[in-house]
């Protein structure tokens, strides 16, 4: 299996448990679909314009993703039908930017991988700069933004999205597939009827208002009762 298909299999959760990045709650897709593994080509759009977009499109690799920092001005709709029919022709995987998009529908049918930060109505310049392959830093949800550089992996799916850094992946991939395995085995035994207390070794004595014994879900409240 292709390392961008054991990422999108993997998902964003499992891989940042392992090390991966995320990039911030604030980043969702456009539409559902199957998620987004894809090495990236890095964005940095100057406040209000996507001239930068633009000139990524027609510069990075087929098969990479956009991965755009929008956030000093993000309310414009920085990535549109036009842009995302681009993209997709060029071969990219996606685009995840940190800003607005506006076309959803339009880039819904495009069939391209969009995530962003929200929707805005109001059209970027062309014509400010900015800056394209060179390193950039996404907010996220820790104190400080996430670096991110040109040939990391990126992995968005419907739980938000995370980067893994250049020369770092196959460990990340090796310790998730780990975890996803011990991760099944907590379900088998879940299924089975055994508690999440006893599997997990909690201390639910600490709960205010908990009536069981250790290691003892709380029984059902009797007819009546509840």
């Amino acid at each position: 299996m292709a390392l961008a298909d054991t990422l999108t299999a993997l998902g964003t959760a499992a891989l940042t448990r392992s090390g991966a990045r995320p990039l911030g709650a604030h980043l969702f897709p456009v539409q559902p679909g199957p998620g987004l593994a894809a090495t990236v080509f890095p964005v940095r759009c100057a406040p209000g314009d996507n001239l930068a977009l633009h000139a990524a499109v027609a510069q990075a690799a087929p098969g990479t993703a956009l991965v755009v920092d929008a956030a000093a001005e993000p309310e414009y709709g920085y990535v549109d039908e036009i842009l995302a029919v681009a993209a997709r022709n060029r071969g990219l995987a996606g685009i995840v930017i940190d800003g607005c998009v506006r076309d959803l529908a339009a880039i819904a049918r495009a069939g391209l991988p969009v995530v962003s930060s929200g929707v805005a109505l109001r059209s970027p310049g062309h014509d400010a700069g900015g800056a394209v392959g060179q390193d950039i830093l996404m907010n996220s949800a820790d104190s400080a933004p996430t670096p991110v550089r040109r040939g990391d992996w990126v992995v968005a799916d419907d739980d938000g999205v995370a980067c893994l850094p250049r020369g770092k992946a196959a460990d990340i991939v090796a310790d998730a597939l780990r975890g996803v395995r011990a991760d099944q085995e907590l379900v088998d035994a879940v299924c089975a009827g055994a508690s999440t207390i006893d599997l997990l070794h909690l201390d639910p004595s600490r709960v205010a208002g908990w009536e069981g014994g250790p290691g003892r879900l709380h029984a059902a409240p009797a007819a009546g009762e509840g």
